[in-house]
């Protein structure tokens, strides 16, 4: 597998100058491939290892087991936050903030990403219906095993840059997430996606209900998911 500067800058934690100064001054392995860098996973992770340069990324992070299915929702959703009578106009300066505390991300990546969510088209919407819309970073990115999020943003009027769902309906309730790595990408979209199908979570969010009766309502779809994925790892 071979990962691109961007890619292992963010691996790193690293602004891609220094990844380039490792290669340069350090002996980073990396192919020149058309006046960019190209770097494999396993030369990578060897030079890593000797030198005491631990990555965060989920390109280069150890596998997670095949038992430990899925992402923790609500510790995500405490870090990411529940954003109430945000304007519209200010939706893009909430997830920045997200993005800002984002657990397990160093500045620079920080940073990066920011730049990613102002870039036009850099975002994701997608409108899923009853005013609900998942937006997220159109290209996944890696960040480390614990630096997913995700925040749900009530909008205090419709959100004219995502039009209006399937349905025809506004989207006023966004649930903006960051995933750890592109891999668990789909993953945490189908989390979130089949949380919302389960329970009373959808009805909490849409009714704009208290934050602990959203946080208890995705408890329960979490430990329904969890207990689906018990059964099936069992038969």
């Amino acid at each position: 597998m071979y990962l691109t500067l961007v890619q292992l800058a963010e691996s790193f934690g690293e602004e891609e100058s220094t990844i380039e100064g490792w290669v340069e001054k350090e002996g980073l392995p990396a192919i020149h491939d058309r006046g960019r860098l190209l770097f494999d996973r396993a030369e990578v992770v060897a030079w890593a290892a000797r030198q005491g340069k631990a990555a965060k990324a989920g390109f280069l992070a150890p596998e997670r087991s095949q038992l430990d299915t899925g992402r923790r929702l609500v510790p995500m959703l405490r870090a990411g936050g529940i954003w109430r009578d945000i304007p519209a106009i200010r939706a893009l300066e909430v997830m920045e903030e997200v993005v800002s505390r984002l657990p397990g991300a160093s500045e620079p990546v920080q940073r990066l990403l920011v730049q990613r969510l102002r870039a036009v088209d850099g975002i994701s919407w997608a409108p899923v219906g009853d005013g609900l819309a998942l937006p997220h970073f159109r290209t996944p990115v890696a960040l480390g095993r614990d630096a997913g999020t995700f925040a749900l943003i009530f909008l205090r009027d419709p959100m004219p840059s995502t039009g209006p769902g399937p349905d025809g309906v506004a989207v006023t309730r966004l649930l903006f997430f960051v995933a750890p790595s592109p891999r668990a990408h789909l993953e945490l979209l189908g989390q979130l996606s089949t949380a919302l199908i389960r329970g009373d979570l959808r009805r909490l969010v849409l009714e704009g209900g208290a934050d602990d009766e959203i946080y208890a309502a995705l408890e329960r779809a979490e430990s329904l998911r969890r207990d689906s994925d018990t059964r099936r790892a069992g038969a």
